[in-house]
């Protein structure tokens, strides 16, 4: 896996790289790192301006992806290594390493007086030592234009925004919460799998009500799909096709008078009984009673669900007592 990694200064960037490499035995790369081996062929002192310097002149005659093309060049080379890369400052940059299907973005932020004070604490000799001069570099690094430093701009294209304006532990703890070495960052677990196909079978769905989705899996393959609407030949509900779905009539009431299918029942319609033994069903919603029975009078072993109704303690029990299994899958 490849974690790139973007910040404002005094965010607390060294301080992720060092933990993932004392914790998980990360590798640590840096766009920095090709800049000083440039300024030190020109025999020039390693110092912040002179790398911000020679990154925009670099950029500039090589285009804005220039460093980090030379950066994935290495990564390549070694692709079954942990990477983080850091000193990402350009949305270019981004979009070169984006190209490699293991990369993953994290930036980091805190409040600007915090990382002021953390700046000035550490006590770099380059580095500003008053909250005027500190704004000042942080506002160009952040909104530079065309080949210069832009790392607002790198910034929103992040996976994941970490905002560290704690303690070192609660930043690592952090960064633990995130699961950033998980497999999963580059390929979902089945469960995340067919819990999205189910949510977007829900964008399908014409319900006036609420849009659910759901998918039934055997052996790891969908053999059907289902989302909440209207019956063949009748109006879409959005349509006017259901009175009930189109009054002003509180969630859960008058469900009698309802004539929209729901997504559970389309998905075990289509599957049939006999497919349908021994499956399981993903679904976005915790399925009402009346699919409830449907689930399991068609032999279904399993349902993975996301979100629950007002009215479900009833649905639970009656799973349970019927050895269905039923996990939430947030």
């Amino acid at each position: 896996m490849i974690i790139g990694l973007v910040g404002t200064i005094g965010a607390g960037k060294q301080t992720i790289i060092d933990y993932l490499q004392e914790k998980y035995g990360y590798n640590a790369l840096s766009c920095s790192d090709v800049l000083r081996e440039i300024l030190k062929k020109q025999g020039k002192p390693v110092t912040r301006d002179n790398l911000r310097e020679i990154g925009n002149k670099t950029r500039e005659e090589g285009g804005n992806g220039a460093i980090a093309k030379i950066l994935l060049e290495k990564l390549r080379n070694n692709w079954k290594a942990n990477y983080i890369v850091d000193s990402l400052r350009h949305p270019d940059e981004v979009s070169v390493l984006r190209t490699s299907p293991l990369f993953h973005l994290v930036a980091v932020d805190a409040d600007l007086r915090i990382r002021f004070e953390r700046v000035k604490a550490r006590k770099r000799e380059e580095e500003p030592t008053t909250l005027p001069a500190f704004v000042e570099r942080d506002q160009k690094e952040m909104f530079g234009t065309g080949n210069e430093q832009r790392i607002r701009e790198t910034m929103e294209l992040a996976d994941e925004l970490v905002l560290n304006n704690g303690t070192v532990e609660e930043l690592k703890q952090r960064i633990d919460d995130l699961n950033l070495v998980s497999d999963e960052r580059l390929r979902p677990s089945w469960d995340d799998y067919f819990m999205r196909l189910a949510r977007l079978a829900a964008q399908r769905s014409n319900c006036m009500s609420r849009k659910v989705g759901a998918i039934i899996t055997k052996d790891r393959r969908v053999i059907a799909t289902g989302y909440n609407g209207t019956p063949r030949g009748v109006k879409n509900c959005n349509e006017g096709g259901c009175e009930r779905c189109n009054s002003a009539v509180a969630k859960g009431t008058a469900i009698s008078e309802c004539l929209c299918l729901h997504g559970e029942e389309n998905a075990i319609i289509e599957a049939g009984r006999v497919r349908s033994e021994g499956a399981t069903i993903y679904t976005s919603f915790l399925p009402c009673l009346w699919c409830t029975k449907m689930i399991i009078q068609a032999g279904l072993k399993e349902v993975v669900f996301s979100e629950v109704y007002d009215l479900h303690e009833a649905s639970i029990k009656l799973f349970e007592t019927s050895g269905v299994l039923i996990r939430r899958l947030k």
